[in-house]
């Protein structure tokens, strides 16, 4: 049994994907991040960042204690490795699959975020930053959309490479991005809409967190943190 620390985020919806398509046994602890229940200590036990997603583990391959992991890239990883599935063995498929998975962790996550930020959240409108986010973001997916010409997958077969950039593209319309533009992009992601593994995971974020909305209680919960917040909250 895995313990996910789970919220309806796209890094949270990554590792519901990989679960379902492992067919793995999972149980959701909901960590509420706009009711600040990330700050928690027993929550930073496991994930000191501050972040969902987070995993335990209760029987991990090496017959040890129960093993936490924080960071969904790793998360996926770990899975991956447990199973012997969405990933090579070999190396250079491996690393074709990892280069990707590391190319959305510092990129096209961090950027579609940020444009997200100062597109929806930010108190005042700043025109340099959302116009330099919207560009960024669109760089990026032009970057995908190349990789996806004559490909099913982003390496190869399905892998969590495809799995870690899904996520992300599914809020392109609040990125500002039209998938009419990028048509291998297009493709590839209505193929993987339509993956049942999919459709359980955004059905499951549907149940848990049924009205998604941002108050300004939660605003001071998600951004604006401090190294002061490091130290947990009751």
């Amino acid at each position: 049994m895995i313990d996910l620390h789970y919220w309806t985020t796209p890094n949270g919806h990554k590792i519901t994907i990989a679960l379902e398509e492992l067919g793995l046994a999972y149980r959701i602890v909901p960590v509420n991040i706009s009711a600040g229940e990330q700050f928690r200590p027993g929550f930073l036990a496991i994930s000191p960042n501050n972040r969902i997603p987070a995993i335990v583990d209760q029987a991990p391959q090496d017959g040890g204690a129960p093993l936490a992991l924080f960071e969904s890239g790793a998360i996926l990883e770990y899975l991956a490795d447990k199973t012997g599935r969405l990933l090579p063995a070999d190396a250079r498929p491996r690393f074709e699959a990892l280069q990707w998975l590391y190319w959305q962790m510092a990129g096209l996550g961090p950027m579609a975020g940020q444009n997200h930020h100062f597109a929806h959240y930010a108190p005042e409108r700043i025109a340099y930053a959302t116009d330099r986010y919207v560009k960024e973001t669109g760089r990026l997916y032009g970057v995908l959309d190349r990789r996806l010409a004559g490909r099913a997958f982003v390496a190869g077969d399905f892998s969590i490479a495809d799995i870690a950039c899904y996520p992300w593209i599914r809020l392109h319309g609040r990125q500002s991005q039209d998938l009419s533009a990028f048509p291998n992009l297009a493709r590839w992601f209505e193929a993987l809409s339509r993956r049942p593994s999919v459709v359980r995971a955004y059905e499951i974020a549907d149940r848990i967190n049924v009205a998604p909305t941002v108050t300004e209680a939660a605003r001071r919960h998600l951004f604006g943190q401090t190294a002061g917040d490091i130290g947990g909250r009751a």
